[in-house]
């Protein structure tokens, strides 16, 4: 018991350690987990393609541009919806803002008109200030954006292009034999494969049932609705709400307040009650893990690890049950069949 204390202490202070560096060094290594992630999944397509004699080159270029295809078109999807319901939303705003006011005059009793305008001249500095800080800051983050998706989009190719060579050298470097290795990497990108497999099933069912309530409910832009519902599955958690928000708002600015209610309420029951039914056949079939545990391995890795976790935290440890099931079955000594004409084995007195 002594000697597995230490060992675990051990494993916690390599893990915080890790943690640590790619912290010190995140400028690459998110967009280095990222296209390492896209690149496992997307892979897939490039065989296929290498597989219709299509150079990997070629085949990973193709890749790369169909799902630049598909983040533009989301994106143009989302601005167009916020900007054709940009009337509508200014309406909602300017009646929430006249709601707010008339509250204040009639049940506070605040009317004082020119206490409210020196209020309004001595903030005036102080907005400015804050404005300027917040336009510089919106700027720096536009600028680690681009880098982002430029290292991102770097490494993917690279990583769909040459990923058979460099897992075979991975293999060789792992310090256990070559057979073993290729177990570890191959239930690895097996586990991911197969989790993006779940979420794009969980995501249509989402986006189906989403896209009906706002259908019924007379919400416009349905179909774009149903792609950013379905595309936002792919975040776990965070897109679910990204995704719920975006329908909110264009309920709101649209049909009022009671349909954005209703549809808020939809969007709950698409991503919580109703999916769990989806789920368990989802997961089930794809990790062969219990959804409870995804769910607890989700939250728990996004917590430690960030985006990092939330993505990967599943997959990883559906991976490490399949890597140890096939292990042992490796180490397992094979029994040879009996030979029929061999005759009855001999009894032993």
């Amino acid at each position: 018991m002594g000697v597995a204390a230490w060992m675990i202490v051990g494993i916690f202070l390599v893990i915080i350690g890790a943690v640590w560096l790619l912290g010190k060094i995140s400028t690459i290594a998110e967009p280095l987990i990222t296209g390492a992630v896209i690149a496992a999944v997307g892979g897939a397509g490039v065989d296929y393609l290498h597989g219709r004699r299509l150079p990997r080159p070629v085949g990973a270029g193709v890749i790369m541009l169909a799902l630049s295809l598909v983040a533009v078109g989301v994106v143009l999807l989302v601005l167009g919806g916020i900007t054709s319901q940009a009337t509508h939303i200014d309406a909602s705003m300017t009646h929430a803002v006249d709601k707010v006011k008339d509250w204040v005059q009639n049940d506070l009793n605040i009317s004082s008109a020119q206490d409210a305008a020196a209020d309004v001249k001595k903030a005036v500095p102080e907005i400015g200030t804050v404005l300027l800080k917040g336009v510089l800051g919106g700027i720096e983050g536009l600028k680690s954006i681009l880098v982002f998706l430029g290292f991102t989009a770097f490494i993917t190719f690279f990583l769909l292009m040459d990923g058979p060579k460099m897992g075979r050298w991975i293999e060789r470097h792992m310090g256990m034999p070559e057979a073993t290795a290729r177990i570890v990497t191959g239930d690895i990108v097996h586990a991911l494969r197969k989790y993006f497999l779940g979420l794009t099933i969980v995501g249509l069912f989402n986006a189906a049932v989403v896209a009906l309530g706002a259908l019924i409910l007379g919400v416009p832009l349905v179909g774009t609705i149903a792609v950013v519902t379905f595309l936002a599955s792919y975040v776990p958690i965070v897109g679910a709400w990204t995704a719920g928000f975006f329908v909110f708002a264009l309920a709101l600015a649209d049909q009022g307040t009671s349909t954005a209610f209703i549809m808020a309420l939809v969007v709950f029951l698409a991503n919580g009650p109703l999916q769990q039914i989806v789920q368990p056949i989802a997961y089930g079939a794809t990790l062969e893990v219990n959804p409870l545990v995804v769910f607890v391995v989700t939250i728990g890795s996004g917590l430690l690890f960030g985006m990092v976790g939330l993505v990967l935290g599943a997959p990883l440890v559906s991976a490490g049950v399949h890597i140890s099931k096939d292990l042992r079955e490796a180490a397992a000594p094979e029994v040879a069949p009996p030979d029929p004409a061999a005759g009855p084995a001999p009894e032993v007195a």
